[in-house]
């Protein structure tokens, strides 16, 4: 089966999970390295025809085929399992996790809460107010879910404080469980987002004085 028209992104993707290499010419066709799968087919798909290559030389490898009715909702799509492969790549990086369901957040809402009773002054002021802001991811991910955020977010800082260090939420049925081996999630996401958001907090802080230009004089 002759294959014409293939972007070079197809290509370069191509080339990867067959083993092969990308040739400008035929010159020396000898010193080239030939790719290899077990079976080439021409599918359909609704309206479509794909060639499909199965039993490729690298192993596992898959291409995922979106479809939908509007734009916007193939580009959400998109994004989403973007979004997923990349916490997933970097999983597997750094084989770290914690538990989800807003447990890690209550976590060190609750540490927080605990040191600034210590700290005297204002600083405790802002530690307080950091720790706020750690309950609301919990609060967040109740108010996607449709669920009653003030009422999960109370039960869950219950349960923290009286011991249940792996208490998250159930945004399935709606309620506080055990989330060890249910929910997890990256480690390395987690601390990034955490620094991000912790960056983004003292940079605007930072900013002590609005500097504003003066209006240009009209002039007759």
């Amino acid at each position: 089966m002759a294959i014409e028209h293939a972007d070079f992104d197809g290509i370069e993707r191509l080339a990867l999970v067959t083993g092969g290499e990308i040739a400008s010419s035929f010159d020396n066709p000898e010193l080239i390295a030939l790719g290899s799968c077990d079976t080439v087919e021409e599918i359909i798909i609704g309206e479509d025809r794909m060639v499909k290559f199965g039993g490729t030389a690298a192993g596992k490898a898959c291409t995922v085929v979106l479809r939908g009715g509007t734009n916007q909702m193939l580009d959400e799509a998109e994004r989403s399992i973007h979004d997923a492969i990349a916490v997933l790549s970097q999983t597997i990086a750094e084989p770290r996790i914690v538990y989800g369901g807003g447990c890690s957040e209550m976590l060190m809402s609750k540490a927080v809460d605990e040191a600034a009773k210590l700290v005297p002054g204002k600083k405790s002021i802002a530690m307080e107010a950091f720790a706020r802001a750690l309950r609301q991811m919990p609060t967040i991910l109740a108010d996607n879910a449709g669920l009653d955020s003030a009422d999960l977010v109370a039960k869950l800082r219950a349960a923290h404080y009286e011991g249940r260090s792996t208490a998250g939420l159930d945004l399935f049925n709606g309620d506080v469980i055990d989330v060890v081996g249910k929910v997890t999630e990256s480690f390395k996401l987690k601390r990034q987002v955490l620094l991000s958001a912790s960056e983004a907090a003292e940079m605007i802080l930072r900013v002590d004085d609005i500097i504003r230009c003066a209006p240009r004089q009209r002039r007759n």
